[in-house]
């Protein structure tokens, strides 16, 4: 309000808030959409969110500068239209749209849903670490309750209460016998007003908030990005700051828009499916006006945000935790080993997996994944599951798919294009960086997978082995590449691709499983989990080399072991071996290789695979 137009005033927004974020934690004070529901939070305030793009729409035009003119007086007035939905206008004031100083601005607009799979230790930490004057609470000057929706929306939750829970899980559902409604919700269809006292046997399902992964909660927003936006990216987790926009108005606009009374059909080139996706209830889909958003390299909230900047609370906390990384390592590979009934040689590989990433890509060729195959496992179900259980409380973000028949034929794995409501629709290997996948091969019985199957069985061999998924855009693929580990649990070998195969040897079989499992978390102290969670993130942050004179000694090494036995060392093994040191090498807090870990990284190799030819031996073929 103090700046002319054409002055500098939006820089100095940004800088701003970027400087007052700066200070005293201040990160912290600001209310998130990830632990406050929206109706607590006071429209048109700053919010934070932690967020993966799931979609991109196409960029919008909106009024940056405006004019209202009171017609009596014909007094004017100049208005700004950053970081609003709706124009702002007086009583007694119009908007003149061909007034000379309008200005038309542009800006871009992502689907934004809470990171995939993220862990609830995530969530906990994240909303403790907040004051608690920070956790915002419905006050006396704002009443929340029943300002938040528009009408059409309110009479509609007094009819069905039932939906209020509905809506706010995301989850589709419906009533009456109309079942065909139900396999892929899109829409939130308004009732018309006439039928309002009438309950329809078909009610529509609620709006699809196009989670990537079934059953997940917390709000879906649409972010509006007004500089710099071609740096980000879909499937880029951001963290985002911003005024909260949940105007009603938006609501009502949007399903007048749709009953088509208030725009000439000639006037509009979208569809009403796409009115409905791209302009959901604010209510249900708030919209943040981003003044500041960042990638994040990690979600983990146990470390500093960025650990490249040269802080020194940063270098700090790193060295610290540095120089206690020996006792945590021990501690982590005794929990794992306990985990694994009992093999330390089976944990030292999931220690290895879970802090390996793609560092690097060479041509088509994704450096440092190390998905694993864990076969041997038992049978039932329940081993798999309780392991996910405990790696679901050391790292961020993860997911478990149980493959069967069933779940191979009728899921969706892979994104894909819907042009009628121009969206792309999730799948669920649409997944942020460094999340965990588990794959259960236990329960796999014999069957016939269909067209969709053998798509789905193919994109998780894509995934394993290039680190790319392929989204389906009708008429042609596209690459996405990502970084996600995945760790296969299987009773023999795996139908799917894997980098190792380590074989469970179990040493103990619980007669419980599931008592046997949850004592080992009882017994981990919170402070010791947390070390065990920090642990886990900041090595796969590290930067790694090899000198000049290990690379030699490591090719002498290798023409060494090639000389008795030509056959028994492949340049795939060597390259395992190379795989498997420079994990080891981090894991004891080593970012260059050592003549010690080198040889470590050997003797690991031939133990698994002394393992694996014993295994091959006791059951013939199936190895």
């Amino acid at each position: 309000a103090q700046n002319v137009p054409n002055s500098d005033w939006e820089k100095k927004v940004t800088e701003y808030f970027k400087e007052k974020l700066k200070e005293n934690n201040a990160t912290n004070w600001v209310p998130s959409l990830n632990d406050v529901p929206v109706h607590y939070l006071k429209p048109n305030s700053l919010v934070k969110f932690r967020c993966m793009v799931q979609d991109m729409f196409d960029p919008e035009f909106y009024m940056g500068v405006y004019e209202t003119v009171d017609p009596n007086t014909k007094a004017r007035v100049l208005h700004f239209g950053k970081y609003r939905d709706v124009a702002e206008c007086g009583p007694q004031q119009e908007i003149d749209l061909n007034s000379s100083q309008t200005v038309t601005s542009e800006r871009q607009t992502f689907y934004c849903v809470p990171v995939p799979g993220e862990s609830a230790w995530v969530k906990e930490i994240s909303f403790l670490t907040e004051p608690v004057q920070a956790r915002v609470s419905p006050s006396t000057s704002y009443t929340p309750s029943r300002h938040k929706r528009s009408y059409e929306e309110d009479e509609d939750m007094d009819l069905h209460p039932s939906k209020q829970k509905e809506q706010h899980m995301g989850k589709s559902c419906c009533s009456g016998g109309d079942i065909h409604g139900c396999v892929e919700p899109k829409r939130l269809e308004t009732e018309a007003s006439a039928g309002h006292h009438v309950i329809s046997p078909n009610c529509s399902p609620p709006l699809d908030l196009n989670f990537p992964l079934p059953g997940e909660k917390g709000p879906a927003c649409l972010v509006k990005v007004y500089e710099n936006w071609e740096s980000f990216k879909v499937n880029d987790v951001l963290e985002v700051f911003g005024v909260l926009s949940v105007d009603p108005v938006l609501s009502i606009v949007n399903s007048e828009e749709r009953d088509g009374s208030s725009l000439d059909p000639m006037e509009c080139m979208d569809t009403a499916e796409e009115q409905r996706v791209h302009s959901p209830p604010a209510s249900l889909v708030p919209r943040i006006h981003v003044i500041l958003a960042h990638k994040l390299q990690h979600i983990n909230p146990l470390l500093p945000a960025c650990l490249n900047e040269e802080e020194s609370k940063t270098c700090e906390f790193v060295s610290n935790f540095m120089s206690e990384l020996s006792p945590v390592r021990a501690e982590l590979l005794g929990f794992l080993t306990h985990a694994l009934l009992g093999d330390s040689l089976a944990a030292e590989y999931l220690i290895l997996h879970l802090i390996s990433t793609v560092y690097a890509r060479r041509d088509v060729l994704p450096l440092g994944k190390f998905a694993v195959n864990l076969s041997g496992c038992p049978r039932n179900g329940a081993f798999t599951e309780h392991l996910y259980r405990l790696i679901q409380q050391l790292v961020p973000a993860s997911f478990h798919l149980r493959m069967s028949i069933e779940s191979m034929n009728h899921s969706r794995f892979i994104p894909h294009k819907d042009y009628t409501a121009n969206r792309l629709v999730s799948g669920l290997l649409q997944l942020a960086s460094n999340t965990s996948l588990v794959i259960d091969e236990t329960q796999l019985e014999q069957g016939q997978l269909d067209t969709a199957g053998v798509h789905n069985v193919t994109a998780l061999g894509n995934l394993i082995t290039w680190q790319k998924v392929d989204y389906d855009f009708n008429y042609h693929r596209m690459e996405f590449p990502c970084n996600i580990n995945v760790l296969i649990t299987s009773e023999g070998r795996s139908l799917l691709p894997s980098d190792c195969q380590v074989h469970l040897q179990p040493q103990i079989i619980p007669p419980n499983m599931e008592e046997y499992m949850s004592s080992l978390l009882t017994a981990v102290l919170p402070s010791v989990l947390n070390k065990f969670r920090i642990y886990l993130s900041l090595l796969r942050l590290l930067d790694y080399s090899i000198s000049d004179e290990v690379t030699k000694a490591v090719e002498d090494d290798f023409v060494e072991m090639r000389k008795n036995n030509p056959e028994s060392v492949t340049a795939d093994d060597l390259h395992k071996m190379l795989l498997v040191a420079r994990f080891l090498s981090l894991s004891v807090g080593q970012t260059t290789l050592s003549r010690e870990r080198w040889l470590r990284a050997k003797q690991l190799e031939a133990l698994r695979k002394a393992r694996l030819q014993q295994q091959q031996s006791v059951n013939g073929n199936e190895l």
